[in-house]
């Protein structure tokens, strides 16, 4: 079998650790304790690539001296011959043959590792990211810890805002990316961040908790409390309202998912908010979800943005999973 032949052997091979490879039970013994060059390991894959010294040397930068040198300290750690020389050709031993594709595998392994702790290094030492209010309060400090344990030397920068700000720290170069509720600029790539449910909250003790679901119409005559007034959010809802000719009751407009929240706990309204925002209040009682009736699907959308055409930030992958 010659070299082009052991590359076959290569294919689909699964290394659990380096066998004997035929080597006695003397050099067996010193298998389990050789430390090899990586260089060594190198020429000795590129001799079996290429099928001659000299051709390894040029494709190494090294000279051929040089390369017959590292193949020849291979051997003696493993206490074995791996090629067959000879002035027409060079072919593998039966040891050689078993010893190849364990040897392509580290090396590629190396190699593997090694771009990977050059990328890390290269890595900025600061992220900063844009993030909506809403976003920020109640689902950033839950990937925040998990980034930095595995990020521990990089420092995070969180800027705050209305979706429509960070787009604009985006675009200026402000932020590395951002997490924004439905934003769009010709200049801006989106990659969906998650989706969450919109659904009716209301006080402890609210008339709506004797009965089962509410319709619509039940609901338009309520004190009705609006966020975020002229977002996508607030234009889904406010078409529940007008497909059916009604006038929501609205007594407040306001920009925070938090105040319209704390609002609706303290009796001054109903409203229509993200399940994220409201789940600590579901669990303590706080707040009540009230079903409508027929059932409205309204989920609320939430978006990394970066600059289109340029390079996004290493660390958006890792949020990307979270």
């Amino acid at each position: 079998m010659n070299w082009k032949q052991t590359d076959k052997l290569w294919t689909g091979t699964h290394v659990r650790g380096l066998s004997t490879v035929a080597l006695g039970a003397e050099d067996a013994k010193k298998a389990g304790r050789w430390a090899v060059n990586i260089e060594n390991m190198e020429a000795f894959v590129y001799v079996c690539h290429l099928g001659s010294f000299s051709k390894a040397a040029e494709a190494l930068f090294l000279t051929q001296p040089a390369v017959t040198a590292r193949i020849q300290s291979l051997e003696r750690d493993l206490g074995t011959r791996l090629f067959h020389r000879n002035r027409a050709k060079v072919t593998l031993t039966p040891e050689g043959e078993s010893f190849f594709p364990y040897a392509q595998h580290i090396l590629q392994a190396y190699q593997a590792a090694k771009l990977k702790l050059q990328d890390e290094l290269k890595a900025p030492k600061e992220l900063r990211i844009g993030c909506a209010t809403s976003i920020a309060n109640y689902l950033i400090p839950e990937l925040l810890p998990a980034f930095h344990r595995r990020f521990p030397a990089v420092r995070t920068r969180v800027l705050t805002g209305h979706s429509n700000d960070i787009l604009v720290k985006v675009l200026n170069g402000e932020v590395d990316f951002g997490i924004v509720r439905t934003v769009t600029h010709p200049k801006v790539e989106s990659l969906l961040f998650r989706t969450d449910p919109i659904g009716l909250f209301v006080p402890p003790g609210h008339p709506f908790l004797s009965g089962g679901s509410v319709t619509i119409e039940q609901v338009a005559v309520e004190p009705l409390i609006f966020f975020d007034y002229g977002s996508m959010d607030w234009l889904m809802i406010q078409r529940m309202f007008t497909s059916k000719g009604l006038q929501p009751n609205i007594v407040f407009e306001v920009d925070s998912m938090e105040t319209a929240k704390r609002s609706v706990m303290h009796g001054a309204g109903i409203s229509f908010l993200p399940f994220h925002c409201a789940q600590q209040e579901l669990e303590q009682q706080h707040l009540f979800h009230v079903p409508l009736s027929p059932p409205v699907e309204i989920s609320i959308r939430m978006d990394f943005i970066y600059l289109r055409d340029t390079v996004h930030s290493p660390f958006l992958k890792f949020f990307a999973g979270a």
